[in-house]
């Protein structure tokens, strides 16, 4: 098949890219700037030149296409609100072009979004309506599936992690740095789920393939690990000391990262093995940051 990719150049769809190239699929991806663009033909992938926010150009990708990944997300957290919302329009219009097709299309969701507090599955929704903008996405994948469009939604976990991770591992690892001490709120209990980017990219793939119309899948090795254990971690290789925050110290050590430090949403990824035939089998998140690789630079 034809697919086309955004975010085809991030952490995360690039592993996509290279995932359904090595499946035998023609690739186009969506590519921003020229950077992107000689990154995309030196895999092997076509090039669309477009932007996330240029809605024409979207659909002029999917146009050609016999499936679409969506993949990109502008993370500038000082603009998450507006950037959800981008994104709302953004699988609006992918969606309108798909529309009396047949053709899949995988929208990018995050576990973050749903309760806290207790093991979440798939089956498990955000509240309705949602207080993070992020929730938008899944808003409008619901919206262009009751317009018959073949679309599924893939949740990522709080921790993707691998080669080249650039969200919040080393954020917490440059915040470790800064304040001489790696932190963690309260007694570090609260659990981030967690997978590697080339287990992450198979679940894209599989949910192309052979998900089922408005279905969930959780992209998701690992249900929860402790917040502790990647404060730990990170302490021993930076050799700060490792520290309890209260949510009032937390707020300040954390700054405007507070919220997801102290996050406690456990997920499972039963059903998306079941559905799909998936299995991980990269390193897991501990094993990962452990390598040397997250401390360079």
């Amino acid at each position: 098949m034809h697919i086309f990719v955004t975010g085809a150049t991030g952490f995360v769809g690039s592993a996509v890219v290279q995932d359904l190239l090595r499946e035998g699929h023609q690739v186009t991806g969506l590519a921003r700037s020229d950077a992107s663009a000689q990154s995309l033909a030196a895999a092997g992938a076509r090039v669309h030149r477009g932007d996330l926010e240029d809605l024409q150009s979207l659909r002029e990708g999917v146009a050609e296409a016999d499936g679409v990944i969506h993949t990109g997300f502008n993370h500038d957290f000082t603009r998450f609100k507006e950037n959800s919302e981008n994104d709302r329009n953004a699988i609006e219009a992918i969606g309108a072009v798909l529309s009396g097709s047949d053709r899949a299309f995988v929208v990018t969701s995050a576990i973050g979004i749903l309760p806290q507090g207790k093991l979440v599955t798939e089956e498990t929704m955000p509240p309705s309506p949602s207080p993070n903008p992020r929730a938008a996405s899944e808003e409008a994948a619901r919206s262009v599936a009751a317009r018959g469009v073949r679309v599924s939604v893939v949740r990522l976990p709080l921790s993707v992690h691998g080669d080249g991770d650039h969200a919040f591992v080393p954020i917490l690892i440059k915040m470790a740095r800064e304040k001489g001490a790696s932190a963690y709120v309260g007694d570090g209990s609260n659990r981030w789920p967690a997978v590697h980017r080339l287990d992450a990219a198979r679940v894209f793939r599989l949910a192309l393939e052979q998900g089922a119309r408005a279905a969930y899948y959780h992209a998701v090795a690992e249900e929860g690990v402790e917040f502790r254990s990647i404060a730990e971690v990170i302490g021993r290789h930076l050799d700060v000391p490792v520290v309890s925050k209260t949510p009032e110290e937390a707020a300040d050590h954390f700054a405007w990262f507070a919220h997801f430090a102290a996050t406690d949403v456990p997920a499972s990824s039963k059903q998306t093995q079941l559905a799909l035939l998936w299995q991980p089998g990269q390193s897991g998140l501990i094993a990962d940051i452990n390598g040397r690789s997250y401390y360079q630079g």
